[in-house]
């Protein structure tokens, strides 16, 4: 895999190798963003319009609540003149769509001209950050006060169901603030989680409590569920296809509102697969059959590990080599559930 990447920023567009890692210039500006890629050989963005929704409300939860996220250097202490910024008008979602739309254009076809290798596809990720500097002047249109980035870089798609692709995953910290946006702030917040990644572990999730997971620190997570016998009524109603239920956090416990998670959800409503938006919960993961986690740029992955910290306290008394972890492996195969949504949400992408 290459390190080519492009970045529409102020009215230009830097090559390599002027332009950063994305996780470098998330943690350097300010904003909501959202990343997908492309498929089918760079033909299209994946999902795209449903990324703008979410890109959307992510730039309005900020602006209402927490502008702070939004724009750099908002705070009393340092500019006391400087007022919340105004809300958003009607045309504001619909302008912010435009907006990042015109901007994917300008930069997307130079990659696409200059980084064109073997089994590569492109990771875009667009960023909607705040400018102080026009905040002040702005009276009715909160939008002339945003501006636009994007950043697009290589990216090789892991191949689904291949031995050694599955993904281990670790419970080690409490779910993070205004999880229903996305935002760069994330990005350098979620780094004092590092240091308590075992080895090995390719995602670390997220949990208030060490029992019930609520997603990952870029992904959504969902456990597959041997039913019980206490004749509980499912969402999907056909209890009597499949064995199993599906379970992942719901928003309102902190999580964000991912693009591949929602199809998951459609996915199972549509094909009567039993599905529970509740937070897995470890203390019953005797019950998992399987486990999978869903991003944009992973869309499916199947879990093949999760280790959970024995002593939830032990993680902020403890060094990571002194934590003892319980663990649950699942079978090298992707089981019945994950493939079969995998392969739907794929054929929805056209893939």
């Amino acid at each position: 895999m290459t390190s080519t990447r492009f970045l529409y920023s102020n009215g230009m567009i830097f090559y390599p190798p002027d332009t950063p890692p994305i996780s470098t210039f998330l943690e350097s500006n300010p904003g909501a963003y959202t990343t997908t890629r492309t498929h089918n050989n760079t033909a299209s963005l994946l999902f795209w319009d449903r990324h703008l929704q979410r890109l959307s409300n992510s730039v309005k939860i900020l602006l209402t609540s927490n502008p702070q996220f939004l724009f750099k250097s908002l705070n009393s202490t340092i500019n006391p003149l400087l007022s919340p910024p105004p809300p958003p008008n009607p045309m504001w979602e619909s302008t912010i769509k435009s907006l990042v739309n015109e901007t994917v254009n300008k930069v997307l076809p130079v990659a696409l001209r200059e980084t064109r290798n073997e089994g590569e596809e492109l990771a875009v990720t667009a960023l909607v950050t705040g400018n102080t500097e026009n905040l002040s002047e702005v009276k009715g249109n909160v939008y002339e006060a945003l501006d636009v980035h994007v950043h697009v870089g290589s990216h090789v798609p892991r191949v689904f169901g291949v031995k050694g692709n599955g993904a281990r995953v670790a419970v080690v910290g409490p779910g993070r603030d205004i999880a229903e946006a996305k935002y760069s702030d994330w990005v350098r917040l979620r780094k004092s989680l590092e240091k308590l990644r075992p080895p090995s572990v390719t995602e670390l999730l997220l949990s208030k409590d060490g029992d019930r997971i609520l997603e990952g620190c870029v992904t959504n997570f969902f456990a597959v569920c041997r039913k019980d016998d206490r004749n509980e009524k499912y969402l999907g109603g056909n209890e009597n296809t499949f064995p199993y239920e599906v379970q992942t956090a719901p928003i309102g416990d902190g999580v964000l509102p991912g693009v591949i998670r929602q199809l998951v959800i459609e996915v199972c409503l549509s094909k009567g697969i039993p599905f529970r938006e509740v937070a897995p919960s470890w203390s019953e993961h005797e019950f998992w059959q399987e486990a999978f986690i869903t991003s944009s740029l992973r869309i499916v992955q199947r879990v093949e590990k999760i280790q959970v910290p024995s002593s939830w306290q032990s993680l902020e008394l403890k060094a990571l080599k002194e934590i003892s972890w319980e663990e649950k492996q699942f079978e090298e195969d992707p089981g019945m559930i994950t493939a079969l949504i995998q392969k739907e949400i794929m054929e929805k992408a056209g893939l």
